[in-house]
């Protein structure tokens, strides 16, 4: 099997905000085989059917090719960075508001710990209203020196900040496909799988990339 690189903490975290964005979350999994079963992939018709399984987590990205066969399943490839997850996505964010704050209020933001984790978890938070909101506010009281934090981020935005990441998804999925010797045109079914992939721009890039197919993201 794949390695799941998820902690319990981050695996907490992925089923809280499941259930925070009404997804039923039946079991948070560790590897694509599991991922596949839990859609019953392997009960769909005859034949064999090629699956693309689409993990983006906390802090790691897995993206592998099963094929299933009369409910045999075979890993045909797997890629992926162990460094690219939400982490980074609220490490954009963060990074945003640092230098907003100091626009405004001329003061930094990163020589107090405490003023970072708490716009950290604003910003974790943002993150997970704009994947069904186009925009988010923050707001912090008192967040350093006295000051309040009030102020707000679009989807647009948060998408710019990230673009380059977002765009580095596509090429462990590209990489992905080559090494099974597969054309994307073969794969059946996509599963997403990873609080990361509820993120409307990451689900366009790879809808995208095969040519509207739909995604599972029932997970």
């Amino acid at each position: 099997p794949v390695p799941a690189y998820f902690n319990d903490s981050q695996r907490q975290a992925t089923k809280d905000a499941g259930t925070i964005s009404g997804l039923q979350v039946l079991r948070i999994i560790n590897e694509p085989t599991a991922a596949a079963i839990a859609y019953g992939l392997d009960k769909k018709g005859v034949g064999e059917r090629n699956v693309l399984i689409f993990d983006l987590g906390g802090g790691t990205f897995d993206v592998s090719i099963l094929t299933i066969e009369d409910g045999i399943f075979e890993v045909k490839s797997t890629a992926g960075d162990t460094h690219l997850g939400g982490e980074d996505f609220d490490n954009r964010m963060v990074t945003h508001f640092v230098q907003e704050f100091k626009r405004k209020y001329k003061k930094d933001l990163t020589s107090n710990k405490r003023a970072l984790r708490r716009l950290r978890t604003s910003c974790e938070r943002a993150k997970r209203t704009l994947s069904s909101s186009t925009q988010a506010s923050i707001e912090i009281d008192s967040l350093f020196e006295g000051i309040d934090f009030y102020t707000s981020i679009t989807r647009a935005r948060f998408e710019e900040l990230n673009a380059d990441l977002f765009r580095s998804t596509m090429e462990p999925v590209e990489k992905s496909i080559r090494d099974a010797k597969m054309d994307k045109a073969q794969i059946h079914d996509i599963v997403l799988v990873g609080g990361s992939t509820r993120i409307p721009k990451v689900q366009k890039l790879l809808q995208d990339f095969f040519n509207g197919k739909e995604l599972n993201k029932s997970i």
